[in-house]
């Protein structure tokens, strides 16, 4: 049987949810897979003015993928960067900092309660999990707290996950990204990639690779990996004399920041289970056919994940899928949910400045850039 079950899981993960500025549903499905290493964010109301919806494909296992979904939008909105309006850079310096979190005794245990069978670590022997005392915890300026144990000089999983994110604040989409999941936006019934998919074959990502010792073959770094960026994968960031993003394999995202408009419909957020068999116009195209016979944004995106799954194992359709879809209110619906359920928030200075200052978004402009 392999990699693959005898007959697919269909069953899924729905919810539908809302906030001031969007609607979304999401839908998640082991298909294939003989486990199940997605995993997702969703909070259309990170804070009183900001949403935060997030995919991650693990590999290798699926902890890295739930440390992060339950781990990064946290340390997000922990950051000095995103007290100051800064959400690109609060986003990049989340992403890295799950890397450190996941070390030492505190994160291998956290991986191996994640992993509930315990994920694939370097020298990881006990079956049983440490459990520190209260006092050996020294607490670090963004809430993580450090732990002694048998583990403490853990250095990190080699199992990994992609992360795709996407952070709306008033008319403001920041889309950061590290490997091959996607964020597609439809405007006026075309899409629009707003991350790009990290694959050997860029020659960039190949540049840094090389730079770092790494090699690929196969179209796989260092003969193993299919993706260029993601978060854990320790063992292929251990050139001590680079920093992190500069590394054979590294989590530093690619930040993609654009100006909502008018014309702007929904938002989609894939892991490559869907992308692998559809194509972002394709995607685009048929969430505006289901949105007009479903009765709810969830009901679309199982929708979606029926169309990718596969007949019959082995090759595409066979991994596992995630999918979020975020419709964008317009200004008068937020305007109404506004008014109802919550108070108004009066912008900060640099979130105002890059709203005035950041004209509509061009084609030029939402091409995922470093």
């Amino acid at each position: 049987m392999g990699t693959y079950l005898s007959t697919p899981k269909t069953e899924k993960q729905t919810a539908d949810g809302e906030g001031a500025r969007v609607r979304y549903g999401l839908a998640s499905m082991q298909g294939w897979r003989t486990t199940m290493e997605d995993a997702h964010t969703a909070m259309p109301q990170l804070d009183e003015r900001t949403s935060f919806f997030a995919v991650f494909d693990g590999h290798g296992g699926k902890a890295v993928a739930k440390f992060c979904a339950k781990h990064l939008h946290m340390q997000f909105l922990r950051s000095a960067a995103y007290c100051s309006g800064d959400l690109a850079s609060s986003a990049r310096k989340a992403f890295l900092r799950m890397d450190e979190m996941m070390k030492g005794q505190r994160g291998w245990r956290e991986l191996a309660e994640l992993g509930e069978k315990g994920p694939k670590f370097t020298g990881m022997l006990e079956s049983i999990i440490w459990s520190p005392k209260a006092g050996d915890a020294d607490k670090l300026g963004d809430g993580w707290h450090s732990e002694e144990g048998p583990h403490s000089d853990f250095s990190g999983p080699t199992c990994g996950s992609t992360a795709c994110v996407a952070i709306i604040r008033n008319d403001q989409l920041v889309v950061a990204n590290a490997g091959d999941s996607r964020c597609v936006i439809s405007r006026k019934g075309r899409a629009h990639d707003l991350s790009r998919d990290h694959k050997p074959e860029l020659q960039s990502e190949k540049e840094r690779i090389e730079n770092a010792g790494g090699y690929i073959v196969a179209g796989r770094v260092n003969g193993s990996l299919n993706l260029t960026r993601a978060i854990g994968d320790m063992e292929m960031k251990e050139n001590k004399l680079l920093p992190a993003e500069k590394q054979t394999v590294s989590a530093e995202p690619e930040v993609n920041t654009v100006t909502l408009s008018e014309d702007d419909e929904f938002i989609v957020l894939a892991c490559d289970g869907i992308w692998d068999c559809m194509s972002s116009q394709q995607v685009v195209d048929f969430v505006h056919e289901k949105l007009k016979t479903e009765d709810s944004l969830s009901a679309v995106c199982e929708k979606v994940l029926d169309r990718c799954l596969a007949p019959e194992s082995g090759g595409e359709g066979c991994d596992n899928m995630t999918m979020i879809l975020v419709v964008l209110k317009k200004p008068t619906d937020s305007a109404a949910t506004s008014s109802s359920e919550q108070s108004p928030v009066t912008p900060t200075k640099s979130a105002a400045t890059a709203s005035s200052e950041q004209s509509a978004v061009t084609d030029e402009e939402m091409r995922p850039r470093i």
